[in-house]
């Protein structure tokens, strides 16, 4: 039977290696709470606000986060299989070392947001807000961006092959070294303002 935990605030509290499954957390508070290593699968925490939280090497299966903040929370080494971050905003984050595998991210804010060298495979970035961020040698392939704004993102050597790009702003971003299929190239040019006809 699935629990729910319903409007309740844990803060300081020790829940190395938890093991979650099929729980509901809903308008929660976590402060300074150590998840490290801890493992959720069909979890789901809605509206939960997430403060110097450690999530480092922790697992989650078909997880869901939405509309949830985290802020100077650390996911180092994290694994994300198949989760859903829809509505989230991260501030001041630690996302480095992330494995993730597919899942909606759809809406996040991750401004300003240090994803280099990520792998971010098959992932909804859907209307995502993703300016300022550092996206250099990013794997995005096959991730559907579409009107995602990346205004003065760094997007260096990504490899941007079979994303989706339609009605992204790019406006301002860097883009040296990318990788692009013709598609994404059209929708890259179109973002900077160009007009691209056939011959």
């Amino acid at each position: 039977m699935t629990k729910e935990v319903v409007g309740q605030r844990f803060v300081d509290e020790d829940w190395y290696a938890a093991e979650l499954s099929s729980r509901t957390y809903r308008d929660c508070a976590f402060v300074d709470v150590d998840l490290t290593e801890a493992e959720t699968s069909g979890c789901r925490f809605e509206g939960c606000s997430f403060e110097q939280v450690r999530l480092n090497a922790s697992i989650h299966r078909q997880s869901s986060f939405t509309a949830c903040t985290f802020g100077t929370t650390s996911f180092f080494d994290a694994t994300l299989e198949g989760c859903r971050f829809d509505g989230s905003s991260f501030v001041r984050c630690s996302l480095s070392a992330l494995t993730v595998q597919g899942g909606s991210w759809w809406g996040v804010s991750l401004v300003g947001a240090d994803l280099r060298k990520q792998v971010l495979r098959d992932l909804r970035l859907v209307d995502a807000d993703l300016s300022e961020a550092d996206l250099r040698d990013v794997d995005l392939r096959g991730s559907d961006l579409s009107g995602s704004v990346l205004r003065s993102a760094r997007l260096d050597r990504a490899d941007l092959r079979g994303t989706t790009l339609a009605g992204a702003d790019l406006t301002g971003a860097a883009v040296r070294g990318a990788r692009l299929d013709l598609l994404g190239a059209v929708a890259l040019s179109t973002s900077l303002g160009a007009v691209v006809e056939p011959d």
